[in-house]
């Protein structure tokens, strides 16, 4: 299975910053070591042109030079820098390359790939916030598209995509990005309470109270997938799979267990083996009062996510 990483670009943070930079590098280290099966891969670095697919010239510019104005980078939560805008740059690309292998796109399908961090959700097509800069599964979600009409002409319908948003807090920019675009369909399940405090509405938005455990949680998934099946008939899937639900976590208001969460990626990974989906999925949020935690919930992810590629790799053997 393919994973692609950028946790060797590395923000200059302030001290007591409460973004934990490291896990990235740490759930990298795990995996490796503890699933040869995972081919790891850099990430390549988007270009102004695929990220002009969801987002403003200005803005990618503004970016790029480190011209925001500072109520805007402070939007963002990230002190600009030159390695902030090619990370944010590279978070773009890993979910990009994560699509293509899932796809295949005129070669064999992976079927399943990941990026190793992204799910920049709250990235609007003029603006940043919550740790956003750059809203990959919209550009990814856009580029596929068009990649996908020029390997295969013959299609009248255009790619449609599903964006399974299961972070914590709710995919805002992407439920932005996407309001008219009836080809995509966007679904977050998220807390009610919690940030963003002014949400957008996505095609399916599932509200969860402060507490949620495990059962009730996982009924939620099994519903929303439902609808999503009964709505929406996808050909791609970009599945982002938070941490940040886990009962440790400090951003989180619910309290899934890691049996819970484990369920939850399954069901979503089963749910799309079942439909023969390509999937690619990142790893959005996690904010673990132990960072050991995040990583293990991520790490939890990736060996479900081995399971189903193990069978894409049975079916689309020649």
């Amino acid at each position: 299975m393919q994973a692609f990483y950028a946790d060797h670009f590395v923000l200059p943070l302030p001290e007591g910053h409460r973004f934990p930079m490291a896990k990235y590098k740490l759930l990298r280290d795990r995996v490796v070591a503890e699933m040869p099966a995972v081919q790891m891969a850099q990430a390549p670095s988007a270009t102004d042109g695929e990220l002009a697919l969801a987002h403003l010239p200005a803005y990618i510019e503004a970016i790029a030079q480190g011209t925001l104005p500072a109520p805007a980078q402070r939007e963002i939560g990230f002190p600009w820098s030159l390695a902030m805008a090619e990370r944010a740059r590279r978070s773009v690309g890993a979910t990009v390359a994560a699509a293509r292998a899932a796809l295949g796109l005129g070669t064999r399908p992976e079927g399943i790939a990941a990026n190793m961090a992204g799910g920049t959700h709250h990235a609007y097509a003029h603006k940043g916030g919550g740790f956003c800069v750059f809203n990959d599964v919209a550009v990814t979600a856009r580029l596929m598209q068009a990649e996908w009409a020029r390997t295969y002409r013959h299609q009248r319908q255009p790619l449609q995509v599903a964006v399974i948003d299961l972070d914590v807090h709710q995919g805002n920019g992407t439920a932005s990005i996407f309001a008219n675009d009836t080809s995509v369909f966007t679904l977050s399940m998220h807390g009610e309470k919690n940030f963003p405090f002014r949400k957008e509405a996505s095609d399916l938005d599932v509200e969860l109270p402060d507490g949620c455990t495990d059962g009730p949680y996982l009924q939620a998934v099994e519903h929303a997938l439902d609808e999503l099946d009964r709505r929406f008939k996808p050909g791609l899937i970009l599945f982002l799979a938070g941490a940040d639900p886990f009962e440790g976590d400090r951003l989180g208001r619910l309290s899934l267990s890691y049996d819970g969460l484990e369920a939850r990626d399954r069901r979503v990974f089963d749910w799309a083996w079942q439909r023969r989906i390509p999937l690619a999925f990142c790893m959005a949020g996690g904010y673990g009062v132990k960072i050991d935690e995040t990583v293990q919930v991520q790490v939890n992810t990736y060996g479900v996510a081995l399971d189903y590629w193990r069978r894409w790799r049975t079916y689309s053997s020649p």
